[in-house]
């Protein structure tokens, strides 16, 4: 199987499960190395939501690999997978990471969007939100 990169037009939230939000947070990467070896890295996320989020990377990863992602901040861990790695050459690259449950309290943000509370339908099941028909009401004369 090979990567698939997240969405970058049309109406990429409906496939989300939770809302993504930019910000920079700095973050330490905790792997296993070759021969098993524990390496790590301090960096930043690029974007973040409840599910997991886009960091900057310079350690060799792959699809599927299990890291762990402390928040410097807080000290706070959280086991995830590898599920995108870009394509694009250079020192660092964008790695996408999925909690193995959503954790939407580990980035501490004050002001979450509302689909990462239980409560919201989203959080519920991997539908498309309600009004994204693709149509415009406004087309039929």
């Amino acid at each position: 199987m090979g990567s698939v990169p997240p969405p970058t037009n049309g109406d990429s939230n409906a496939q989300r499960r939770s809302q993504r939000v930019v910000i920079k947070v700095s973050v330490l990467i905790l792997a296993e190395g070759a021969e098993n070896k524990p390496v790590s890295e301090e960096t930043r996320t690029v974007t973040v939501n409840a599910h997991g989020a886009m960091i900057l990377l310079g350690l060799k990863v792959s699809i599927g690999q299990w890291l762990t992602l402390r928040n410097s901040r807080t000290g706070e861990e959280v086991a995830c997978r590898v599920v995108y790695v870009s394509p694009h050459e250079s020192e660092k690259r964008q790695v996408g990471v999925d909690f193995m449950e959503p954790c939407p309290r580990f980035w501490r943000i004050s002001f979450p969007p509302p689909d990462w509370t239980s409560r919201s339908p989203e959080a519920k099941s991997n539908t498309s939100r309600p009004g994204n028909t693709g149509t415009n009401s406004r087309q039929k004369k």
